[in-house]
């Protein structure tokens, strides 16, 4: 049984029954890998059959990297894992038996707000729904999900089987209830469970990780030291594995690009244009493209 502050108790593995994942990009198809490995069906959507098929590619570049770290006598649950995810593009009908919603698209409060309004209409009322946002409050987007009290954030590290934390954090209006059983999925599915008790912008991590990759930002744009000079800079300094233009490169480009536009400050937007000049525009986009800042086989 596994016990959290509020006094609820969950059996182990009965949680969530049903889960459904929102987005089936960089981050949204490992999501739904990794409840799928620990034995949940998950159905995962998104926009169209190109996007679907982006997802599958992805999915199987994520099974490789997965075995890569976890080793080759995890390739039955790899196999297994995959076969439990089914995608759609039907946001209609996808989270109609869901327990579950984890939502994953990009970080446009728009967006967002319509596909909770369109998800609404179909999941049942007892669905807890979850958003990974990295740069959203919880209480920014509760009232579109038109269920407040069971809707809170549920945040993932990239290469989340192996940077295994799940960031929960809640509104005001979160449940407890619904807060200690999403922490105990989280615990269920692998993940070590980092309860935030009051809303912050970025979390835990990225309060520390978003200044280090804007300051690094800087340094580039001011022509002060190239990336791979901060990069180097950072890692025998520190002793860190990686740089902070190498760890964009694996959060994804577009991604970085998303936050840095929407941002009000006038240095997040000149790196936003940045980005897009002279990479997005080329198609480098990180790993998941196979070049960003640096190039991957």
């Amino acid at each position: 049984m596994t016990t959290f502050p509020h006094g609820t108790t969950f059996p182990h593995g009965t949680t969530f029954s049903h889960v459904t994942v929102v987005g089936a990009g960089v981050l949204g198809a490992q999501i739904a890998f990794q409840v799928a490995v620990h034995g949940i069906p998950v159905i995962a959507y998104d926009v169209d059959d190109q996007a679907l098929e982006a997802a599958r590619t992805r999915l199987q570049t994520i099974r490789a990297q997965y075995l890569a770290d976890l080793g080759e006598d995890q390739r039955d649950a790899a196999d297994a894992g995959l076969a439990r995810i089914t995608l759609t593009t039907d946001l209609a009908t996808c989270a109609a038996d869901a327990d579950l919603v984890i939502e994953a698209v990009p970080e446009v409060l728009a967006l967002k707000e319509r596909i909770y309004a369109e998800l609404g209409a179909t999941a049942p009322e007892t669905t807890v729904f979850a958003t990974n946002s990295s740069t959203l409050l919880p209480s920014q987007l509760a009232d579109a999900t038109g269920r407040p009290d069971r809707f809170l954030a549920l945040h993932f590290a990239n290469h989340i089987w192996r940077q295994n934390t799940a960031e929960v954090m809640g509104s005001p209006r979160t449940d407890p209830a619904v807060f200690d059983r999403v922490l105990a999925f989280a615990t269920e599915i692998g993940m070590v469970p980092i309860p935030v008790r009051k809303e912050q912008p970025g979390y835990v991590l990225n309060s520390l990780l978003v200044p280090l990759l804007g300051a690094a930002a800087q340094l580039v744009l001011r022509g002060v030291a190239e990336p791979e000079t901060v990069d180097a800079t950072w890692r025998i300094g520190t002793g860190a594995p990686m740089g902070p233009f190498q760890i964009i490169d694996v959060v994804g480009l577009r991604t970085v690009h998303a936050i840095s536009s929407a941002s009000d400050d006038e240095g997040s937007r000149l790196w936003a244009a940045y980005l897009q000049t002279n990479y997005l525009d080329q198609g480098k986009y990180g790993v998941e493209s196979g070049e960003g800042f640096y190039r991957y086989s």
